[in-house]
């Protein structure tokens, strides 16, 4: 499940990115809802925020490394708690996605505007998705069970 979970974020990510840099980077922006949200081409260099502009490699480098390290973990707990299982999972195809872009263009394709918050794009949802339930997950556990496995 774990890596359908991984596969299904990275292929949502880059068939999204793939209709933006194909329809939407000419145009610039699509205003779904005026003053709210708009699909607006952005190419980020930087980390979110767009902090640390123009660090490809140690982005790359960084990301990967993290990324390896969750993966390991996930191959060495398959009895993992399912939240944990998800939260990680989404984490990782969310992180893969935008290693793809830094690889492929030297920048991630952001596109999601709601005008009062930075542009974003759905790996970078689906690390945020992932945080907040790896965040819940610890408070509910009231632990970090480093062995992973759970009932």
């Amino acid at each position: 499940m774990k890596w359908l979970i991984m596969l299904a974020v990275i292929a949502i990510d880059q068939m999204s990115k793939w209709w933006v840099i194909t329809y939407l980077k000419e145009i610039g922006t699509i205003r779904i809802i005026e003053g709210v949200f708009h699909l607006h081409y952005l190419e980020n260099r930087g980390a979110a925020f767009g902090i640390f502009q123009n660090q490809r490699l140690f982005f790359l480098v960084v990301n990967t490394l993290i990324t390896c390290v969750i993966i390991w973990y996930l191959i060495k707990h398959p009895l993992i708690n399912k939240g944990l299982m998800w939260a990680l999972s989404l984490i990782v195809g969310g992180a893969i996605g935008n290693i793809i872009d830094r690889a492929l263009y030297g920048y991630v394709i952001d596109y999601f505007d709601f005008l009062i918050w930075p542009v974003f794009n759905v790996a970078d949802s689906a690390i945020v998705i992932g945080q907040v339930l790896l965040i819940f997950f610890i408070f509910k556990s009231g632990k970090i069970d480093l062995t992973g496995e759970s009932s």
